[in-house]
């Protein structure tokens, strides 16, 4: 039970023997006294105003002077203007610690019975994932784990962009100027030798286009006119007629960009539950064009496109299928959502995507509701900020992105550079050693962005993520390794008995207790709220008040055994506690460092 729930039930019972009314324990206002208060929770007690017919402080003094006589988890009480506050006795944090060292699944909330999936990655095959990618794939990720920890069942799924003029560029770019090379003649990785291929187009374009500009042409028609534009455009359009060499051409080259995107995702740690592909759901979403038709949601042009007029509704008019009868992305989006609503019975989707789509999604919701979609309003778009770097933004075309692969590498070398220098590894193998380097670098990379909260642009240095200090991945799994240290040298046994009520914890073991106890209420925040960043900065808290208190209090020199005890098994809780906190954030946390 949660000390807010504590309280609740205990108020409740004062309130029922004091004034004879019973009231919902559920209904009672409850938090963390502030700072500037004594006191260990609040009770509102203005709410009682109408039950009690006493003024806000006779109300509070009541109700604490019962609790303080029956309650002997209530040690001491303080009314001012209305708020009750509440402290705790040593009796209530050693029941606590107890209940916390006890249970397998502390911080695990209880089933919903809801069915939620949540679409991230979402690649296009003409290129690698870069950083960008990488803050999509952690947040989509994290949120999935915290959604299920939250009682949730949770369906991970990704849709691959894999058709369209942008993956045409690539193909045309490899026939032209590759030579036939594949990632088993070149050793290259089969996203990366497609990413070069996308590169490569861009570069022959502004070639064709600086060509016709000197010819007399403007800027602007020169890029129409470019010749490797046009023959991208009649791939594209051989594609959709099923022309045999072109779509084994297409084929081939996303079957590379397959494999090389799953070992990025194994790396990552990255999985998924549901994978689409958009040639094979573009065409989705037409039915619905002609439900809104009938419907007089949609209206159709002179020159025979259709469009939703949503002024109205403060947004402008959207078009949702072209004159010529082919699909908008938002037309393959409405009908993606209607499927999956209907094929997996959803109660929710959230889509992890940048907020440059904010207004895509606007429109989306609104035509769905429009279209009689009551689930609508059950789609959230977790809308992040863009990654940024100290050079600046990246741009895919001109090659200048951060690439996924080189950016894991750099981090597990950053890692082992930091490690050696401590010289704290001597007595490990080479095996374990490298094992190390890929959870330090791979924690650091991850606790960085995560760490961010999701609507705000993050600025990513590499260097800074692997400081051993401060609020990093690496000192929150250093201060794990330090917790397991202690308890590999312990040499008496412990467990949850080791927990008596009688106890006398000092104030820091009550403050890691007060932290440990908020555990659960962080992972429901954090799944209201769609931010994997409560968890870390929670994370971050445990671990920086677990080394204060390591600081001044010289566990294993304690010589009284039941202290001793007491010790070692609220600092395993703690332990056990970041373990899970961090596996939220999908961190795995060693023994040693």
């Amino acid at each position: 039970m949660t000390p807010e729930a504590f309280i609740q039930q205990q108020a409740a019972k004062a309130i029922l023997a004091i004034y004879g009314t019973e009231v919902v324990e559920t209904s009672l206002q409850v938090s963390v006294t502030r700072k500037e208060f004594e006191g260990d929770y609040t009770l509102v007690t203005f709410p009682l105003l109408k039950i009690t017919r006493q003024a806000p402080d006779a109300t509070g003094n009541a109700i604490g002077a019962w609790l303080m006589q029956n309650v002997k988890e209530i040690s001491a009480y303080n009314s001012v203007k209305g708020f009750l506050n509440l402290s705790f006795s040593p009796v209530y944090w050693n029941e606590s610690l107890q209940e916390i060292a006890s249970g397998n699944d502390f911080g695990r909330l209880p089933a919903t019975g809801r069915r939620i999936m949540v679409e991230f990655s979402s690649p296009n095959t003409n290129k690698p994932l870069h950083l960008g990618h990488i803050r999509n794939n952690l947040l989509g990720d994290s949120v999935s784990r915290i959604l299920k920890a939250c009682g949730n069942e949770v369906i991970k799924s990704t849709i691959v962009n894999d058709r369209g003029v942008h993956i045409c560029k690539s193909m045309l770019a490899w026939k032209k100027c590759f030579d036939g090379k594949t990632p088993e003649n070149t050793g290259i990785k089969g996203d990366h030798l497609v990413g070069d291929c996308y590169v490569a187009f861009d570069k022959l374009y502004k070639a064709e286009v600086k060509e016709l500009m000197e010819e007399g042409l403007s800027e602007e028609d020169a890029k129409k006119q470019a010749p490797s534009l046009k023959e991208a455009h009649e791939m594209l359009v051989k594609w959709e007629q099923n022309d045999p060499q072109v779509r084994a051409l297409w084929e081939m080259m996303n079957g590379w960009v397959y494999k090389g995107f799953d070992q990025t995702y194994a790396a990552l740690g990255i999985s998924f539950d549901q994978v689409d592909h958009e040639s094979e759901t573009y065409l989705l979403g037409k039915e619905l064009v002609q439900k809104g038709l009938r419907e007089g949601v949609f209206e159709t042009e002179a020159d025979g496109s259709v469009w939703c007029d949503l002024t109205a509704d403060g947004l402008d008019r959207k078009l949702v299928l072209r004159g010529d009868g082919t699909s908008v992305y938002i037309t393959q989006d409405l009908g993606t959502a209607e499927r999956r609503f209907n094929t997996y019975k959803l109660d929710s989707h959230v889509y992890v995507v940048g907020n440059e789509q904010d207004y895509h999604f606007q429109v989306l919701k609104l035509i769905l509701k429009k279209l009689g979609f009551d689930w609508a309003d059950q789609i959230y778009h977790l809308s992040y900020g863009m990654v940024e770097l100290p050079e600046g933004k990246m741009k895919s075309r001109e090659g200048t992105v951060v690439d996924a692969d080189d950016l894991i590498e750099s981090m597990y070398q950053e890692a082992k550079k930091t490690s050696e220098e401590s010289g704290k590894l001597e007595d490990l193998s080479e095996e374990e050693k490298d094992r190390l380097y890929h959870i330090i670098g791979l924690g650091a990379l991850k606790y960085f962005i995560i760490k961010v909260d999701p609507k705000k642009t993050m600025l990513f240095n590499p260097k800074e993520s692997i400081d051993f200090n401060g609020n990093t991945g690496p000192f929150i799994q250093y201060t794990h390794a330090r917790i397991c240290s202690i308890l590999r040298k312990a040499t008496v046994s412990f467990g949850p008995e080791s927990i008596q009520a009688d106890a006398k914890p000092s104030a820091k073991e009550v403050r890691l207790i007060k932290l440990l106890s908020l555990y659960p209420g962080k992972v429901a925040e954090a799944g209201t709220a769609l931010s994997p960043a409560v968890i870390a900065n929670y994370a971050y808290e445990l671990a920086k008040e677990f080394n204060q208190y390591y600081h001044d209090t010289p566990i294993l020199k304690e010589t009284e055994m039941a202290v001793l005890r007491y010790r070692l098994e609220l600092i395993e809780t703690l332990a056990r506690t970041l373990r899970s906190a961090m596996s939220l954030l999908g961190i795995e946390l060693p023994e040693r460092m």
